[in-house]
């Protein structure tokens, strides 16, 4: 099994590559947010307690999200691996992941972290505004503090995994086809490493 962290700035182009990399990969994408409302939308015990805190303006603790994920990944036998996209987000997680994966026979392969500019982050995420609907594609100012608050988080994350030498950095300006063959050629380096 061959698993993946995906990294980048709001408008780095994540949710389009992931697409691309779940298709080409046979990999189930794991997006917390998703399996957050999924638990939720089923009823689960960990949805109604993920619910519980969330209505009470909570976050949910990690100990829920990774039993999500343990939970997502005894659902998928089938895939050839897992692509993590908003998780981990701090050292914390980091750990707590390894550990789930290294319980079940696994562990991250390879850290993926698409760089792009601020000023092309920026016009990229006012451009998405025009058209999404989301409030925070619209203002410049929030653009800027969900970069900053980006780049703090997931600073300690990467330093985590830039540790078991797993990150990669790769350019995530050009075409959608030159970004998916840098990404593509980084992880078939690692999978025949």
């Amino acid at each position: 099994m061959f698993n993946i962290i995906l990294f980048g700035p709001p408008g780095s182009g994540k949710g389009t590559q992931s697409e691309q990399l779940v298709a080409k990969y046979n990999l189930k994408h794991l997006s917390t947010g998703d399996l957050l409302r999924g638990e939720i939308a089923a009823a689960t015990p960990l949805g109604i307690e993920a619910k519980k805190l969330m209505d009470a303006g909570q976050l949910v603790p990690d100990e829920v999200v990774v039993g999500m994920i343990s939970s997502a990944l005894d659902a998928n036998p089938q895939v050839s691996g897992f692509l993590f996209d908003g998780f981990p987000r701090t050292t914390a997680q980091a750990e707590s992941l390894d550990k789930l994966l290294k319980l079940k026979g696994g562990e991250i392969g390879i850290v993926l972290a698409l760089e792009v500019k601020e000023e092309e982050l920026i016009k990229r995420l006012l451009n998405r505004g025009l058209s999404s609907g989301r409030s925070d594609d619209t203002n410049e100012e929030v653009i800027k503090n969900r970069i900053v608050e980006y780049n703090n988080k997931t600073a300690a994350v990467a330093k985590h995994y830039a540790a078991q030498n797993k990150v990669q950095q790769i350019p995530g300006e050009g075409s959608v086809e030159e970004i998916f063959g840098l990404l593509s050629k980084a992880i078939d380096a690692e999978i025949s490493a």
